[in-house]
């Protein structure tokens, strides 16, 4: 997808803060502010000495620019600050109006920016921590990492957003992120497109710990964090496995197409419930309700 370019260092800076939550952009103001506004504060190195002029020069030098840097770095951090709160913002809104909106062509419609921070704003809600990061770098065109905790430390995943309107996602893309995977020593990796997949594709990621996720797979996952939603929970909490007997069922992960088996919800308002769970779990949160 077309990526923004970048036009000053300010706007770098800006966009950087803006990965953060809001409220850190805010405190990294505060405190840049108080480090700048005391270095612009102290008086100035007085010259009794012809050998001191060098160190009168550096001190008035650093004092100039504490003393425009003590308004200009919050202003930055703070801009920073609104742009995250705005963009978590739009994130829920998008999961909202792609829960309700069951036109087939709703997740075309949207922006490659969009897009993204729907799909990152989907993983949120399912648990993960998600960090942004625009495929714009040397990663393989990574567009957003995620980890989750595990008894062995962090999990890491790796996630390439494809809005493709007209096309199928071909084989060479899946191959892409397996390899940056590899390089980066990810748990698995996530190819998420508003389309279709082509079969190589399909049969690439077959056996491998790459998950792909297409149009309708994308709109059960949204659907399913509304539901958790409307269970009054901030955030889905996939409750753990509990072992039952399986037997085959027609369910289908709306998330990466495994089996379901039936497990019992064990906290949170449905404590002691049935639902169907992922026969993929953990490395797949997918849930859906039993009719």
């Amino acid at each position: 997808m077309a990526r923004r370019k970048k036009t000053s260092p300010a706007e770098d800076v800006i966009d950087l803060v803006s990965l953060l939550p809001w409220w850190a952009g805010v405190l990294l103001a505060a405190l840049v502010y108080l480090l700048l506004h005391g270095i612009a504060a102290k008086p100035l190195v007085v010259v009794t000495q012809p050998g001191q002029v060098p160190l009168m020069i550096t001190d008035t030098l650093w004092k100039s620019l504490a003393s425009v840097g003590q308004y200009l770095a919050p202003m930055l951090f703070l801009a920073g600050a609104v742009l995250s709160a705005v963009r978590r913002k739009r994130r829920a809104n998008l999961v909202v109006d792609v829960a309700q909106n069951k036109a087939a062509g709703a997740l075309d419609g949207m922006s490659w920016h969009e897009f993204e921070l729907l799909v990152g704003e989907a993983f949120r809600l399912q648990g993960y921590k998600v960090f942004e990061l625009g495929g714009s770098g040397p990663d393989g065109g990574v567009d957003l990492v995620l980890t989750k905790p595990s008894r062995n430390g962090d999990e890491k995943f790796l996630v390439q957003c494809k809005q493709w309107r007209a096309f199928k996602v071909g084989v060479d893309v899946v191959r892409e992120l397996y390899g940056v995977m590899a390089a980066r020593g990810a748990t698995g990796g996530f190819v998420v497109t508003s389309g279709r997949f082509t079969q190589e594709a399909e049969r690439f990621a077959s056996g491998r710990n790459v998950t792909l996720v297409d149009g309708p797979r994308l709109r059960g996952l949204i659907e399913q964090v509304q539901r958790a939603r409307r269970d009054h929970r901030a955030e889905p909490s996939i409750p753990a496995p509990v072992e039952t007997p399986a037997r085959p069922t027609g369910a289908v992960c709306p998330l990466c197409s495994k089996p379901m088996l039936r497990r019992l919800a064990k906290r949170g308002p449905n404590a002691g419930g049935a639902f169907w769970g992922c026969t993929g779990y953990p490395a797949c949160r997918g849930t859906r309700p039993i009719a």
